[in-house]
């Protein structure tokens, strides 16, 4: 009778434990510092809880991952391998509900409904073997499709300057401004006589050419950020071309310093331990609207990890038993309530990760687990936050191309696989979804006479494809999708 231990569960020496998990830490941590910066800007949040948020996040990310990969109790935890991250996926959504409400209340609404929605997943585990058929690649390849998309926009933002506010590309001419204010206040004041009263909501204008949209500076700096990763990338080997993102925003991020842009002031204030507190922005708020489109977000986020532990199931040769996938599922759900307690967002398991244990052959879920604590370490380390929020977007605009791209660009990847041929209907199922998916993005007002309760629903492109691509593809198709496929599916994943 053989007791040799499995590779999952090979515990390595104490130092090869550190250095593999760092370097899982390292391999995900761009993605891993995206979300909250993203998320805590769109609320307009002070530089000081935007760190928060980081630090918030990279303390989740590593308990969840401890939760995943060591397992607790038979209900949570898939056992293999896993670092967990926040979803992109739930990106757009969460910024529609930061542009509703700005600020600690709008914070609020986000966790309540990401705190729903972990409940609702943890439910819904065990239920999703039987989703899998309504998720054939032609639908997940769509939808992570019009995920890179969506996001592809932030990261163009990040180089050039938001639309509105002082970015904005044009601002009202001073000059006008000063007309009409003196001719308001004149007519006020009675001194001219004849001017009809200004029509209520009366505003000027923009348009004279904003010097801080776009400047060439730092367009430049973004360039730079960009082909250092390009050629980190193509002349890297091994382990520095996995990281060639971070490496890439470490040297924008030097050229910053060196041009003055960017100063370790705040990470200098911010103190060398700290814990993270729950519900540090108030009690979260629950709205229905809100919570199922998180709830969405979730079934969408189970359905590609899914794919992710049958795929990682066959590389360290151990198979996922329905009980393990649920596990795994469940604990996306728990993990995402964590999340919205401690002030984060949705959590799945990081696919660049997956990738990693088949890069460096490495099985054991210990190395994860070091990972994991690797993070919480970082999470309480207030000075690390506070040295991310302090990257201008003009050095994460460079990153953000190559990070949303490469979301988008897995959606063609998976794509790639669908049999357009012989099943002419699959390119009405991408055509139209990739449309609605673009609405919101092409036509942001186009639900200015629709019932304004469902705004936050129908303004995610994210879930009208969704939506669009499930519903089609039974249309057309049938419920036909199988484990099998969407294993092929999360095996060419990279985002």
């Amino acid at each position: 009778m053989s007791t040799a231990t499995h590779p999952v569960d090979e515990l390595l020496p104490a130092p090869k434990l550190f250095t593999l998990g760092l370097q899982h830490v390292l391999v995900m941590y761009a993605g891993a510092i995206a979300v909250p910066l993203i998320i805590g800007r769109a609320l307009k949040l002070d530089p000081a809880d935007v760190a928060f948020l980081i630090s918030a996040d990279l303390f989740t990310c590593g308990i969840v991952t401890l939760i995943q990969s060591l397992g607790a109790t038979q209900w949570f935890g898939v056992r293999l391998p896993v670092m967990m991250g926040v979803t992109f996926a739930a990106v757009q959504p969460m910024q529609v509900m930061a542009s509703a409400n700005g600020g600690p209340e709008g914070a609020r609404a986000i966790f309540g409904a990401i705190i729903a929605a972990g409940v609702i997943a943890m439910l819904l585990a065990p239920l999703m073997s039987k989703l899998l058929r309504f998720f054939p690649p032609v639908v997940t390849g769509s939808i992570i499709l019009v995920i890179g998309v969506s996001l592809m926009r932030i990261g163009i933002n990040w180089v050039f300057g938001n639309p509105v506010g002082p970015t904005a590309p044009q601002l009202v001419d001073p000059a006008h401004a000063d007309w009409l204010k003196a001719v308001t206040e004149g007519v006020a004041a009675g001194t001219m006589t004849g001017v009809p009263d200004a029509p209520a909501g009366l505003a000027l204008a923009p348009k004279m050419a904003n010097p801080a949209y776009a400047p060439l500076g730092n367009i430049l700096v973004s360039a730079v950020v960009l082909a250092a990763i390009l050629l980190i990338a193509r002349y890297g080997r091994g382990f520095v071309a996995n990281i060639a993102v971070l490496l890439g925003i470490v040297i924008g991020a030097v050229i910053a310093i060196a041009l003055g842009h960017m100063s370790f002031a705040k990470a200098a204030d911010a103190a060398w331990f700290g814990m993270i507190t729950p519900f540090h922005f108030g009690m979260p708020t629950f709205q229905l609207v809100p919570i199922i489109t998180m709830t969405l977000v979730m079934i969408v986020v189970m359905i590609e990890s899914t794919g992710m532990f049958l795929a990682l199931g066959e590389m360290t040769g151990r198979k996922v038993t329905p009980p393990m996938l649920a596990a795994g599922l469940r604990t996306d759900g728990l993990g995402t309530v964590i999340g919205g307690i401690f002030n984060t967002f949705p959590y799945t398991s990081f696919s660049q990760n997956v990738g990693l244990v088949g890069v460096t052959g490495i099985r054991s879920r210990f190395v994860c687990v070091a990972g994991g604590l690797i993070l919480i370490v970082l999470g309480l380390i207030p000075k690390m936050g506070a040295l991310v929020e302090s990257i201008p977007t003009m050095v994460l605009g460079g990153a953000g191309l190559v990070m949303f791209g490469m979301v988008a660009a897995t959606g063609i990847r998976i794509l790639s696989a669908v049999d357009f041929t012989t099943s002419r209907n699959n390119l009405f199922i991408v055509a139209v979804s990739i449309g609605m998916g673009m609405i919101p993005l092409v036509a942001p007002n186009f639900k200015q006479w629709i019932w304004h309760e469902l705004h936050p629903l129908i303004e995610s492109g994210i879930l009208l494809a969704s939506i669009a691509a499930v519903v089609l593809n039974a249309f057309f198709n049938g419920a036909r999708g199988t484990a099998a496929e969407l294993q092929r599916a999360a095996a060419v994943a990279d985002h």
